[in-house]
């Protein structure tokens, strides 16, 4: 059986005022054509299908025509809601999907309510246990959420997670391709910058051996960054965004994950790149030099963010470098007392709130945050945690 796994398309993405849908339906055009000529059984989306609960027209336009094309190419798919998605929202259009052979599930289920899907494909039998993206603060009860250690509200929903997914794997078959599809993060996951942090760190880091053994394959939709997360007990791959969603995954390859498996088989996986229309490109410069360094990114076909270092603010900066690169849509002013940038690849099990303050005080093109600022912020910060333990 060969399948296709896909995550976080974010249509209706707007990024410093420029929508990004053409460019993803520009990805989704040739992800349609590779389903075709690879002769696809399944396509399996991962969430975050739009990047607002209230999608725009065009946005929402972009997806129901890919699957209309793939209702005529007789190629089923199932999407599960991610985080960015209203829930509800795919839920209700759930019917109408299912006439273009769409398999759509917003609010996370139990096996026996829906959260296993079974399809017939060419090849044989395709059983999916599909796990939205599921919220603590609709699964935990309120009092849990704030009368709880976050250690214990982190055991009490991933124990409600492990539960659910071990109710998947008894409806798994040997004679079936057994898959789970997941809109989560797992443990040792690199993220980019353009997931949302607070959906994506602590109680909401999963143990990668929480996927179960009997599965062939773990598609996982959520975190941004193509990759395999090692230490799970089947092949558990994050396909990544289908377009560099923000400038964290800049210059970044975006793509798909080609998926052949049969049963009680492991999978074997191949990242399938796609062509960016418009790529995004992070270039620094000093200000003394500021045209010549800009010059090489002039006829740059995508998006750039220009960060130029200087000793003070400078007026009219970003029409400076918008006469010489016209498609720099951030334009950020960087002072040499300022600290460097904080790295934008991270780990799933790492969140260092200050320093996210101060990449958030650098990234307005403002100087580092003052002392005074910083202890303030850092006592609120450890009020509101003694307060939620």
């Amino acid at each position: 059986m060969r399948l296709i796994h896909t995550a976080d398309w974010h249509l209706g993405r707007i990024l410093k005022g420029q929508d990004r849908t053409p460019e993803l339906e520009f990805a989704l055009d040739q992800l349609f054509q590779d389903a075709q000529e690879l002769e696809i059984d399944a396509i399996l989306i991962a969430g975050d299908v739009f990047d607002t609960t209230n999608p725009s027209i065009a946005a929402t336009r972009v997806a129901y025509e890919f699957f209309r094309k793939l209702s005529d190419a007789r190629i089923p798919a199932i999407v599960i809601a991610g985080n960015h998605d209203s829930a509800a929202r795919i839920d209700g259009h759930s019917s109408l999907l299912a006439l273009a052979g769409v398999t759509a599930l917003g609010k996370p289920r139990v096996a026996e309510a829906g959260g296993v899907i079974h399809l017939e494909t060419k090849q044989g039998k395709l059983t999916v246990g599909a796990m939205p993206f599921i919220s603590e603060r609709k699964l935990l009860d309120p009092d849990e959420i704030w009368n709880q250690t976050e250690t214990d509200r982190r055991s009490s929903y991933q124990e409600t997670l492990s539960t659910l997914l071990e109710g998947f794997a008894a409806c798994f078959s040997e004679k079936s391709v057994n898959i789970v599809m997941a809109h989560a993060t797992l443990s040792g996951a690199t993220l980019s910058h353009s997931e949302r942090t607070l959906d994506s760190m602590g109680v909401y880091n999963l143990a990668a051996t929480c996927m179960p053994a009997t599965a062939q394959y773990s598609a996982l939709g959520h975190i941004h960054k193509p990759q395999k997360i090692t230490g799970a007990k089947i092949p558990t791959f994050y396909s990544g965004s289908l377009i560099q969603v923000d400038f964290g995954e800049a210059e970044e390859q975006k793509g798909y994950n080609l998926v052949d498996v049969e049963p009680e088989q492991p999978a074997k996986v191949e990242f399938r790149p796609l062509i960016c229309q418009k790529p995004l490109k992070q270039v620094e410069c000093q200000l003394q030099t500021l045209e010549a360094e800009l010059e090489a990114h002039r006829h740059h076909c995508g998006y750039l963010k220009v960060m130029v270092h200087a000793s003070q603010r400078q007026t009219d900066l970003a029409q400076q470098v918008r006469q010489i690169c016209p498609q720099a849509i951030h334009v950020e002013l960087r002072y040499p007392h300022s600290q460097t940038t904080v790295e934008t690849r991270q780990s799933s099990e790492q969140f260092n709130p200050l320093a996210a303050y101060q990449k958030y005080y650098q990234d307005k093109g403002k100087p580092e945050p003052s002392k005074t600022l910083v202890e303030k912020f850092r006592q609120l910060y450890e009020e509101l945690e003694h307060e939620a333990s």
